[in-house]
């Protein structure tokens, strides 16, 4: 098994394929952190462990024990208040006011499989064969606090996943002030950190800066994991880079405010933790109460961002998306927004539906605009029944028409929505989040629904679910296009009013849960504005996200750059739209929005009844190339060459299993005058084969493309980009 128990000096070692983590139960019962890097032989760290004695500031907490330091101990879950005067991973009030803690061993258990997480979306296994599970049991027996520590090891993955459940076996409630879902310490400070941050319209820009002292954090507070922050969070060796060099990655299951923090202490070691934010948090836990964190999916590289990006992509398109799309190719649709906004009909929706079978696209998604009295943003979310003045057959002849045409039929929800002009407001204006005496503010003149409240669950799920089975409808955006405020819940009382965010995504969890399993056959597809909720916790339900509403070719080099430093390209959705672009007017040729938008899932948002024939030849052929190249550009592995936050070029490879097929693509934000012959190294392919590019006819060895480089063509204009197949021709 991946995880051993010594005994003897009571350690632990877990170890992936190529990784090991280590950490052992000192005396007193503190559990400290070892070791985390490569993988190590089963009887490493065997000796003792050595530390060293501090001044009187760091407070011992055993008698005759001078080195044993909570101020200094490496530590896997540390409290606060009894000598560690580091950030800690959890803090509880107890009755008597008080909130110091002290957590020692107990027990452990080490075991097959991988158990889920109680109403919250994780990784998995479908076989207990595929990873092993250790749960350490600590107790603060003051408090009557247990607090169990789960890691799980992939046995074909470089991933550990961390998760901690509260237990209140005391006779008085607690309650949590922090709950974070892992900790650990470093040895060292000699790290740059790397985060996604970002605004709508420019989601998770890559951004690198050398660890100081003191507190470095990322965020949110706006009750989903945001376009502003992303919840991952990567430790990089100095010098560490796409393809060499240690780094270490952080990325959390979750889609509400999250918080992780790297602390630079006075000894330059460095502690990291991860979790949902402690901001405007509590949750009071009654005796026999239990508290489950979300999950933390740790991922140790040894060759560099390249390496961790792609066993995320991997873990994640297999381990954590779900249901029949997860290995299935994706379709290519056309999503009506940009192409009318709200003003549409039947006619006009059946002018695009006739371009868009007649280019090979294969699903026809209806947007924003065909409920209730829905003419503009300031109404009916809520009300979930059919507009038959815009949609005269309704979904279900809407539905019957595209079906004839060969294609799909999906359509857009904002179902956490409610506008307060809308019939569900005007019959229930208690069931939005809100504060009793405050105001209820707008965002895009909307509310958000209160899904800490069963009732409000259930007849959203009600609504839903008869307009789901109304028509035959395979595909659903689930669109959330604010953050909240006033997070406040008319049933809750008040000691657990700062419950409410944290209520509210077990409630969404509820939901997704329940619709994804009753319609298996529909492809949910996450939005919030755009790339706002693009985190684990929402993949686990809908295998694909909107990555932005920015659909600018050159906007999303950076911005799919950024994203795949996580997750998958088969979970981007990505759309050609019309120029001048909608978001920031520029105007790119169609091949280069194609070429982009292909290395995603692919998508169209424009009028394609209006293109010139010309327009519509390329798009019919964009379609035909990408269903070519789609297995390989949704399941293949994914390599960044060519970084566009470094400089005006962009540039990746998708790689097949086997390595004998590849795609590469090439883009350009601002050609110079006096080019350079210009050479890039390829990656991922096998160095004794020769490949086939073609799209020039050549054939070159694998060496010399990844040694030596393909010379690129010359290219000019605005924007140019290109997409080569690369094809092998002798086995190697």
């Amino acid at each position: 098994m991946p995880i051993a128990y010594r005994e003897e000096d009571r350690t632990f070692h877990l170890q992936t394929p190529a990784s090991s983590y280590i950490m052992r139960v000192e005396k007193g019962g503190y559990l400290a952190h070892l070791y985390w890097g490569r993988r190590l032989g089963e009887n490493a760290y065997a000796n003792p462990s050595v530390y060293w004695g501090r001044s009187s500031i760091s407070p011992t907490p055993l008698p005759g024990e001078p080195t044993i330091r909570l101020d200094t101990l490496p530590q896997e879950y540390p409290s606060y208040g009894t000598g560690d005067f580091r950030h800690p991973a959890y803090q509880a009030r107890l009755e008597n006011g008080s909130t110091a803690g002290e957590l020692v061993y107990h027990s452990h258990r080490i075991f097959p499989g991988k158990p889920p997480l109680e109403g919250l979306p994780a990784t998995y296994v479908e076989a207990d064969k595929e990873a092993s599970t250790l749960e350490i049991e600590l107790k603060d027996s003051v408090a009557g606090l247990t607090v169990m520590l789960s890691y799980t090891v992939f046995e074909q993955q470089d991933a550990i996943t961390r998760s901690v459940r509260f237990l209140n076996e005391g006779g008085q409630p607690l309650r949590l002030w922090r709950a974070l879902s892992m900790s650990v310490d470093f040895a060292h400070s000699d790290f740059d950190m790397i985060r996604l941050p970002g605004s709508w319209a420019r989601e998770r820009d890559v951004v690198r800066t050398p660890l100081g002292g003191g507190m470095q954090s990322i965020e949110s507070r706006r009750g989903v994991s945001s376009h502003t922050m992303n919840p991952f969070l990567c430790l990089a060796s100095r010098g560490a880079g796409e393809d060499h060099g240690e780094v270490y990655g952080f990325s959390l299951v979750y889609s509400g405010s999250f918080a992780a923090f790297a602390e630079v202490d006075q000894f330059r070691t460095t502690r990291v933790s991860m979790g949902i934010n402690p901001f405007d948090f509590e949750w009071k836990l009654d005796p026999g109460a239990a508290f489950q964190t979300p999950e933390v999916v740790a991922v140790f590289s040894a060759e560099g961002l390249g390496g961790m990006s792609r066993t995320y992509h991997r873990l994640y398109r297999s381990r954590l998306c779900r249901g029949n799309y997860r290995d299935a190719e994706r379709p290519i649709k056309v999503n009506n927004w940009e192409a009318t906004y709200f003003r549409f009909d039947d006619r006009k929706l059946e002018e695009i539906a006739d371009a868009a079978a007649e280019a090979g696209i294969e699903l026809f998604v209806l947007d924003d605009g065909w409920f209730g009295r829905r003419n503009d943003d300031k109404s009916s979310l809520g009300d979930w029944f059919v507009n038959r003045e815009k949609l005269r057959g309704g979904l279900e002849g809407l539905a019957a028409s595209l079906n004839r045409k060969g294609l799909k039929f999906g359509l857009w929800f904002e179902p956490e929505m409610v506008s307060p002009d809308s019939e569900l407001y005007r019959k229930h204006p208690d069931w939005c989040l809100h504060v009793p005496g405050r105001r209820r503010t707008l965002g895009r003149n909307q509310l958000i629904l209160d899904y800490s409240r069963e009732d409000v669950c259930e007849e959203i799920l009600r609504m839903l679910t008869a307009i789901l089975e109304s028509a035959p409808i395979e595909y659903v955006k689930w669109d959330f296009n604010r953050n909240m405020t006033e997070i406040g819940s008319e049933l809750l009382p008040a000691e657990r009013q700062r419950e409410t965010a944290h209520r509210y995504m077990l409630g969404l969890y509820r939901v997704l849960e329940r619709l994804v399993s009753r319609f298996p056959h529909i492809l949910f597809e996450s939005c919030a504005g755009g790339g706002g909720r693009f985190d684990p916790g929402m993949l686990y339900y809908m295998p694909q996200t909107w990555t932005s509403d920015n659909t600018d070719a050159v906007s999303r080099l950076r911005i799919q750059y950024g994203t795949s430093l996580v997750y998958p390209p088969c979970s981007m959705g990505a759309h050609v739209s019309a120029v001048p672009n909608h978001q920031v007017g520029r105007v790119t040729p169609l091949a280069s929005r194609g070429h982009v938008a292909m290395s995603g899932i692919l998508g169209y948002e424009l009028d394609l009844s209006s293109l010139s024939g010309e327009e519509k030849d390329m798009i019919k052929k964009q379609a035909a190339l990408y269903k070519e190249i789609r297995p390989l550009i949704q399941y293949g592995d994914f390599y960044r060459i060519l970084n566009p936050f470094e400089g005006t070029e962009a540039s990746w490879m998708f790689v097949d299993a086997n390595r004998s097929r590849a795609v590469f693509v090439y883009a350009n934000s601002l050609l110079e005058g006096g080019q350079p012959i210009r050479f890039v190294r390829l990656k991922g392919l096998d160095p004794r084969r020769q490949y086939r590019i073609e799209e020039t006819g050549t054939i070159h060895g694998g060496d010399e493309l990844m040694f030596g480089g393909v010379q690129l063509p010359r290219l000019k204009g605005d924007y140019p980009s290109l997409l080569w197949r690369l094809t092998a021709v002798n086995q190697g």
